[in-house]
């Protein structure tokens, strides 16, 4: 099913810019940056994503296909909403509770295709793929099943590579410099991945873009075996204890 795509206007802005450092976690023997903090109202963005950013563990952390995190705000009520009572209302007030780069309202999953090239400042930067939330996620907020609950619902954000450094400041714009695929918005496509569709059809038709090599070698994995992967090992994590 194409989904239907919005043009959004006038450009979203850039609202937070945001960084983390590699600290002790909650769990025995782990680390992550996913506690990102503002960065102030300039940061640079070089190939591997903003300066003074950390990943904690670059095997599925960061990279240039993972280099900037951009989370809705937009999703940040709906949130609230939906844990109500679940954790304290303040985590969810400001940007940086998903351990996003960059904030901004009035571009969301519907909005933003994959392959979609972003002008944001100095920088251009390219959707390369949505996020797959892990159990550090869950940590992070506080919710045992928050992972789950992200990638199911569709609001996981999106990633970018740097196609061209430069700097960025609180309230650029982020403009729209090309779509190649625009029927193909993250939406679909991440419905396909996280809802475990084997629509042979559909998988077949993903195969046509310029996906992750993480993604080319799922899809073609359900393809050739009429399965969907376990993700138990990401959302669930190592045992606390």
């Amino acid at each position: 099913m194409h989904m239907p795509m919005h043009d959004p206007s006038p450009p979203p802005r850039i609202d937070a810019l945001l960084t983390g450092k590699v600290r002790p976690y909650t769990r025995p023997d782990s680390t992550s940056a996913i506690d990102k903090r503002p960065a102030g109202d300039r940061v640079r963005i070089e190939t591997l994503g903003l300066v003074g950013d950390e990943q904690a563990d670059p095997r599925v952390h960061g990279g240039p296909d993972k280099a900037v995190h951009h989370y809705p705000f937009d999703h940040y009520a709906a949130w609230r909403e939906e844990l109500g009572g679940l954790v304290a209302p303040e985590r969810l007030d400001a940007p940086g509770a998903f351990g996003e780069n960059l904030s901004s309202t009035g571009l969301t999953e519907d909005d933003v295709c994959l392959g979609d090239r972003f002008r944001i400042g100095g920088a251009v930067v390219e959707v390369s793929q949505g996020r797959q939330p892990c159990w550090k996620l869950s940590d992070r907020i506080g919710v045992a099943d928050m992972a789950r609950r992200v990638q199911a619902s569709g609001r996981t954000g999106w990633y970018y590579r740097v196609l061209q450094p430069g700097d960025v400041r609180l309230g650029d714009l982020v403009e729209l410099d090309a779509r190649p695929f625009p029927q193909w918005n993250l939406r679909r496509l991440c419905a396909l991945i996280f809802e475990r569709s084997l629509d042979a059809d559909e998988l077949r038709a993903a195969l046509e873009l310029p996906l992750v090599p993480s993604w080319r070698k799922l899809i073609e994995t359900r393809l050739l075996r009429s399965e969907v992967e376990d993700w138990g090992k990401r959302i669930d994590g190592p045992n606390r204890h």
